[in-house]
Formats: structure tokens, C-alpha cells, sequence
């Protein structure tokens, strides 16, 4: 970042994200053209629906602050549950795979996403032999 970044939540637009009928939204808090070092967002899940898909970074740490609703994170170690006021924190190795989703049959799962953002940074999607390198200005998908 260059300069101070002050947003309103309720005011940022959000980039909608369709996966397979899943659709997920994310309100950027730091645009990511401005990001250097850190990435936050605000994300919203609808009952039922994921965020993203299981995956972990090589070079990139992520924390996830439950705002509202309850979460469920697929992790190498199990299922983890959430609630409002819960912190979940994923290291950048195999450990850290996640994908967190919203078993909600009513009330959206909010939270911030917040993290490093070095670059490039390797994203395999736990499972498979995909994945994808994120670089300064590119996006690379893989298949090993």
C-alpha cells in the first residue's frame, strides 16, 4: 500500500464468485493491485455454500475472523467449527489446507480474511494435482 486505506464494510462493492452453482463474495478491502505485503477482505457466504475450494499456499499465511453465522473448515486435521468472535489461523505449507464453508440453512457466514501477500506464491488444491502460481501480475493454473 501507498497511502491510508479507510472503508466502510456496507459500502464496498462486492466481486461475486460462481464455482459450480457455490457462489461466494468478496468485498476487498485492500484492492489487490494495491497489495504489497498484506491482503484483508470482508467475505460473505450464503447458507450451504464454500468459500474458495481445499487448498494451501506455499508462501502466504491466512487468518479468518468469524464477524457473524457459523463456519465449518475442512482441514488435513479434521472438521473445525466456528462461531462469531472465533479466529482459525492457516501456516503456509500442507498443513494450512482449508476450505471453510457455511452449513447455515438461514443466516450468512461473514468474516475477514486477512494475510500475507507475497508473490509469487504457489496454491496447490489439496487432494488433486492442481493448482495455480499468482504472480505480481499473472494467474497461472497447473496440473502436475
Amino acid at each position: 500500500m501507498k497511502d491510508i486505506i479507510v472503508k466502510h464494510y456496507e459500502k464496498i462493492e462486492p466481486e461475486v464468485n460462481t464455482q459450480n452453482g457455490n457462489s461466494f463474495a468478496v468485498k476487498n478491502i485492500i484492492p489487490p493491485d494495491m497489495t504489497d505485503k498484506c491482503c484483508a477482505n470482508f467475505v460473505e457466504v450464503e447458507p450451504g455454500n464454500f468459500a474458495y475450494g481445499y487448498h494451501y499456499h506455499e508462501e502466504n499465511e491466512e487468518i479468518f475472523y468469524i464477524i457473524s453465522g457459523k463456519a465449518s473448515v475442512k482441514t488435513l486435521q479434521g472438521e473445525i467449527f466456528l462461531t462469531q468472535g472465533d479466529v482459525i489461523c492457516f501456516p503456509a505449507n500442507e498443513n494450512g489446507s482449508h476450505v471453510i464453508s457455511n452449513p447455515s440453512k438461514d443466516e450468512k457466514l461473514l468474516y475477514l480474511d486477512i494475510g500475507s501477500a507475497n508473490k509469487p506464491d504457489v496454491v496447490h488444491f489439496t487432494g488433486t494435482n492442481q493448482g495455480m502460481v499468482i504472480t505480481k501480475n499473472e494467474m497461472y493454473k497447473f496440473s502436475k
